[in-house]
């Protein structure tokens, strides 16, 4: 049995995946309007806060560097210039960060409303089970943004902004590179951190089994080793720092896929 009568043909279906997306599209277009407006707040507090040595992140590894006696944990403490070099370059980054910011804001709208989509078609016992499945989603998400933010973009920022091969060359970084590298990171952390959700569905799917996922454990410590390296500085600090919550959330899944095949096997 499923939780809403499903006769609807499939161009009415369509239909109504195109409202949810609208829907959807104009809370993000609304979120990105307001951060357009305040760009101030955006850019001076959010964006370029990273590269500056009173950062939370920045103070935290100062703070930790003193006690145990190593200087270099003590990041960021030279500022770079970030500069400009098109004409209607800063305006551009202006809109295009402000739809990012209203990805990132709007997403767990964007999810809900999917959800909204997909949920008729599911069985009264598989609806009931996936209630939460929107605010895991959407908290696993902004937990892996808030990761990549506060973790992963100042350690990349210290290490790519400082790095130089010469005396001679001076770090003057465009705006569009910075930029780049503060939503590829952040972006990638939040993607990173749904695991446990793919997990799951692929559970549901009879994909992956918890035998599975212990089998290739080894494999998975690779896998995640490699895309930590992708998307941190090159350095045992970071490597760690960033692998260390990535193996918890393969651990979680595989508890989860356990809970799933355990259920299954109860019917």
């Amino acid at each position: 049995m499923v939780t809403q009568e499903s006769d609807m043909s499939f161009l009415e279906h369509l239909e109504e995946l195109r409202w949810h997306l609208i829907r959807a599209i104009t809370a993000i277009i609304i979120i990105a309007i307001v951060a357009f407006i305040f760009h101030e707040i955006v850019f001076d507090k959010i964006i370029l806060a990273p590269k500056n040595s009173d950062f939370f992140t920045n103070k935290l590894l100062c703070l930790l560097g003193e006690k145990v006696n190593i200087p270099k944990l003590c990041i960021n403490t030279i500022s770079f210039q970030i500069i400009s070099i098109k004409m209607a370059g800063q305006f551009t980054m202006h809109i295009t960060t402000s739809i990012f910011v209203g990805i990132i804001v709007g997403f767990p709208y964007l999810f809900w409303e999917l959800w909204r989509f997909l949920r008729p078609a599911l069985l009264t016992n598989e609806a009931k089970h996936s209630r939460g499945a929107v605010f895991t989603s959407s908290f696993l998400f902004l937990a892996g943004i808030l990761f990549g933010y506060y973790v992963i973009a100042p350690l990349s920022i210290h290490f790519l902004g400082s790095y130089n091969v010469s005396d001679q060359v001076v770090n003057q970084i465009n705006l569009k590179s910075y930029i780049g590298t503060i939503t590829s990171v952040t972006l990638a952390a939040g993607v990173t951190f749904e695991l446990p959700v793919l997990i799951y569905f692929l559970s549901k799917a009879g994909i992956v089994t918890p035998e599975f996922l212990r089998k290739y454990r080894r494999h998975s410590i690779v896998v995640i080793l490699i895309l930590a390296a992708t998307i941190t500085p090159p350095d045992i600090f970071s490597l760690v720092l960033v692998t260390f919550p990535l193996l918890i959330l393969y651990e979680a899944g595989i508890i989860i896929s356990k809970k799933i095949v355990k259920s299954k096997s109860s019917k």
